[in-house]
């Protein structure tokens, strides 16, 4: 029976190759894919990493090549990213503490979570949160893709993060504990030396953010904790770290790699690889 993918994109922009590359190791596998955004709007490709000639500012180079240009703005023209499944329709939305009858509305709040996730825990095998920008904004700290990510981790399913998609999984935690998933995990994703000094850009909003609002690597180096570990791996040209169940991808080259690990974890049990 073919895997399920459930494959995570912002509705602020994602990075081309990142979608690109693990997809096409997807569909060789004659895995089923299904796309979902925050609120259900079409995702779309940032201009960027759909221009070979654009040069990445930390690394001084193109990071683009004419063929995977190609492939992306073939994908982001086609129509298989119309009609995600929304998030938000999808996943019901925590009360504030502050709602009248809170007590009431908690408790119903769990009922319809629990069916949901059910619902998508018996539809997918494993998770995917796609990278670029775009996840900074709506991404990482949306509480309903927390709590997928709560739920595949209790169900044993594995999650895949890529660049700034890993951000989510440091952020998504049981209240009960406020601990990170990550604590004791090693994982890689977006170390400073990446992060731009300025022109971080998203899709929708008209100004320029400067740097990232928050530097992905400290905050995942305090996620893991001293058990853990991030693993930036700079000077090295892929960055790809399985720690079951998570697979975390450094940035934009290690999508195909990353791709190709998830499915060694869901066919042949891996549970270790980089660190």
């Amino acid at each position: 029976m073919s895997k399920r993918i459930l494959m995570v994109l912002s509705e602020y922009g994602y990075w081309a190759e990142e979608l690109v590359g693990p997809l096409e190791v997807f569909d060789a596998r004659g895995y089923r894919t299904t796309f979902a955004t925050p609120t259900g709007k079409r995702a779309r490709a940032l201009p960027p990493s759909l221009d070979p000639e654009y040069v990445d500012p930390p690394l001084g180079r193109t990071v683009t090549t004419p063929d995977m240009a190609r492939r992306g703005r073939e994908l982001d023209e086609s129509n298989r990213l119309d009609n995600p499944l929304s998030l938000a329709d999808l996943i019901p939305e925590r009360p504030y503490y502050s709602a009248i009858n809170h007590l009431r509305a908690l408790e119903e709040y769990h009922r319809r979570l629990d069916e949901a996730l059910e619902g998508v825990l018996s539809s997918f095998d494993a998770l995917v949160i796609v990278g670029g920008s775009g996840p900074i904004v709506d991404l990482a700290n949306n509480e309903r893709l927390h709590e997928l990510i709560l739920a595949f981790v209790a169900a044993d399913k594995p999650i895949l993060g890529e660049c700034y998609g890993v951000a989510p999984l440091a952020f998504a935690r049981d209240l009960e504990t406020r601990t990170s998933l990550l604590w004791g995990k090693h994982v890689t994703g977006h170390p400073k030396e990446y992060d731009y000094k300025d022109g971080t850009g998203f899709l929708g909003v008209e100004f320029n953010m400067g740097p990232p609002p928050y530097p992905l690597e400290y905050i995942l180096r305090d996620a893991t904790g001293p058990d853990g570990g991030f693993h930036g791996n700079v000077g090295k040209e892929l960055s790809v770290i399985v720690d079951y169940p998570f697979v975390t991808a450094r940035s934009t080259p290690d999508s195909t790699l990353a791709g190709e690990l998830l499915v060694e974890v869901l066919e042949n049990g891996l549970r270790r690889y980089g660190w």
